[in-house]
């Protein structure tokens, strides 16, 4: 617990932080990596370049400042930060390291408001915060049953072209073992050794069903443009990754685990390649012969944006799909028939009309003419996108699922 002297520093910090916090992340990445070049390896220097990570930890700064007391708010973001420390090999060597640095950046931003006391109360909370993880993050490692930084070797033994700027590979041990166990959610991380010499580590959520032999995880290129800087690893594996290729992996891990045991109703929300996890609960529900309900929505630009089609109607309906076009323009997989509708406000929302696999019963009918009377109700609203951009949306049936191929 934070001690009675250094509360009022701490306190004091939240407005600090929130005009401060940008300035004082940067430096601190800044001279980190000046300091310790090696850390670049941990890191993701993509978005270092975009700036999204210097955004990212100031705002985690900002939250633990606000909610020091606050372990219910506090609890779920450490337990992500714990798996993402984990994914890239995080020890409390690291900690000493990072605490010297941040101290450093709130002392060089603030200038003469860095006080003695204050610098004092942060570097007590800052152990405070570090303690926690440490122990958390030796707890997770030891459930996992590897050491830090351990990394698999294994082989990509299938390479598929999953819609646009996306490839799904196929990962099988390189010792013919199989592969372990994991919860539909998680993601392991790929290294990749670029092109100049650089190791990268990059997270890609597992996007098959637990309990075969292989991972798989989807791939999406990232082209980059005039204010983004083109994706390193994820182009480097499109360019690389071939069946044969051999990789290094990390264990699962990942917050992000539905429970699949329940029976009340399980909805899934995705948008872009966001679909990855859901289609491994997809998949992990569809071969368990599971009798729960699934409603999954996803959004995509547009067909050819729709990574992993073939695999969500094989997940719904124990059959390949065939492919159709509506005269909104949409994709239908037999996910259930989506429509898009224009609203007098200008807004668009796509509505899965009937359960997926199934026929149309009166219930489903009633509530198709509901949502018509209310169109404020059953869909996902999107302001201003054309015609058909929100795409496969369906309610699954997943008794009626078969495996995913």
């Amino acid at each position: 617990m934070l001690s009675a002297a250094s509360r009022p520093y701490i306190d004091a910090s939240v407005p600090v932080l929130r005009e401060h916090g940008l300035a004082i992340t940067t430096h601190f990445y800044r001279e980190m990596f000046a300091d310790r070049p090696e850390l670049t390896q941990m890191f993701n220097m993509g978005n270092q370049a975009n700036g999204s990570q210097q955004q990212s930890l100031a705002s985690a700064v900002f939250a633990y400042a606000a909610n020091i007391d606050n372990a219910a708010a506090l609890g779920p973001v450490l337990e992500r930060i714990v798996h993402k420390h984990a994914a890239v090999g995080l020890t409390p060597a690291h900690y000493p390291i990072v605490g010297r640095h941040l101290l450093g950046a709130i002392s060089a931003v603030l200038g003469e408001a860095a006080t003695p006391p204050l610098l004092a109360a942060w570097d007590e909370a800052y152990w405070l915060l570090a303690g926690e993880l440490i122990a958390a993050e030796a707890r997770l490692y030891q459930r996992t049953g590897v050491a830090a930084g351990e990394l698999t070797p294994v082989r990509v033994v299938r390479r598929e072209a999953q819609g646009d700027q996306v490839v799904a590979l196929t990962l099988a041990a390189a010792d013919g073992q199989p592969l372990r166990a994991f919860r539909p959610g998680q993601y392991i991380s790929v290294e990749a050794r670029l092109d100049d010499g650089q190791r990268q580590l990059r997270q890609y959520s597992l996007s098959a069903e637990n309990g075969l032999p292989t991972w798989r995880v989807s791939v999406k290129r990232e082209a980059g443009d005039r204010t983004t800087p083109a994706g390193a690893v994820s182009n480097w594996l499109h360019a690389n990754a071939q069946e044969g290729t051999e990789l290094k992996v990390s264990a699962p891990f990942g917050e992000f685990t539905p429970a699949l045991d329940g029976r009340r109703p399980l909805v899934l929300l995705s948008a872009g390649i966001g679909i990855t996890p859901m289609l491994s609960v997809l998949r992990t529900l569809a071969a368990q012969g599971s009798q729960r309900q699934v409603l999954f929505a996803h959004a995509a630009r547009d067909g050819r944006h729709h990574a992993d089609q073939l695999h969500v109607a094989r997940a719904a309906l124990r059959r390949a799909a065939e492919q159709r076009r509506d005269r909104a323009g949409l994709d239908r997989l037999g996910l259930g028939h989506a429509r898009a509708l224009r609203h007098r406000d200008g807004t668009h929302r796509a509505e899965g009309q009937h359960p997926v696999g199934g026929k149309r019963t009166q219930r489903d009918k009633q509530h198709q003419a509901g949502q018509a009377r209310q169109p404020g109700r059953g869909g996902i609203e999107a302001k201003r996108r054309p015609e058909g951009q929100l795409h496969g949306i369906g309610t699954l049936d997943t008794h009626k699922a078969g495996n995913g191929a």
